[in-house]
């Protein structure tokens, strides 16, 4: 370890006493003698009257107590919006979902008129989401995961919950999309792996349904466009060409 030696500060130069003026001389002179001194300012006289404190000093204290009162108030409407939602898990567990909405909105909107808080804004979306869930309101779970996902971009619990919505809803892909994020956040979510390996295969088998219904709905269409010529689609074959692989039409009888 270095060790900084300080220079001690210089002494102030020793300098010869100016003349006294000659008003300061009476004025000590008079003190001496029991004379009044001179009357005391009026700033001076008033500050003497509230107490003794300047004025500046006073606008300072008042100032800083504002600021204390703002703290405190903030801290309270924090401490508020705490309580809210800690009510709203009491009526999550014993089942009231719909009171529990309630609680959570309430948290909400007193949380909306605080600076930097997003995590209980975000948590209350999320508790909010589940409480659709359990209501069979999947759509509903979805929109407020999505926003507790703006307010916190890496919140697995909103991520699983939205996952569960899709999935109810057939929305495999994007159930999948929720999935492989939670993953990417917490590689050890084993919830999050079993649910891929499940989605999967469902989302293939929803692919390979929806292209047979497109073509089925795309040869209606051209029998209905062909039965004007006493023709349908299954007078044109797709030939495959073995040479280049692309493929041809060809009209049958």
């Amino acid at each position: 370890m270095v060790v900084i030696e300080l220079e001690p500060e210089p002494e102030e130069a020793t300098r010869p006493s100016p003349p006294v003026p000659e008003e300061q001389v009476a004025t000590e002179a008079a003190g001496e003698a029991g004379l009044p001194s001179s009357p005391p300012a009026p700033e001076e006289e008033a500050a003497a009257a509230a107490g003794g404190k300047a004025p500046r000093a006073e606008e300072e204290e008042e100032t800083f107590e504002d600021a204390l009162t703002d703290e405190q108030l903030r801290e309270k409407a924090r401490s508020q919006a705490n309580d809210a939602k800690a009510e709203g898990n009491k009526l999550f567990a014993a089942g009231q979902y719909e009171e529990a909405l309630s609680q959570y909105e309430t948290a909400l909107q007193i949380a909306a008129e605080l600076e930097s808080a997003e995590d209980i804004r975000s948590a209350c979306h999320s508790n909010r989401a589940v409480c659709f869930l359990k209501l069979g309101k999947h759509d509903e779970t979805i929109k407020e995961c999505t926003k507790a996902l703006d307010l916190n971009p890496s919140y697995v619990k909103a991520l699983l919950r939205r996952a569960e919505a899709h999935e109810k809803l057939e929305h495999y892909d994007e159930a999948i999309a929720d999935m492989k994020k939670v993953i990417e956040l917490d590689p050890s979510n084993q919830h999050a792996t079993r649910s891929l390996f499940r989605l999967e295969p469902l989302a293939a088998e929803k692919r390979e349904k929806m292209k047979e219904e497109m073509i089925a709905k795309l040869k209606d269409l051209g029998n209905s466009v062909l039965g004007r010529f006493g023709m349908s689609v299954d007078n044109f074959k797709a030939v495959q060409d073995p040479n280049t692989g692309s493929y041809s039409i060809q009209f049958q009888k």
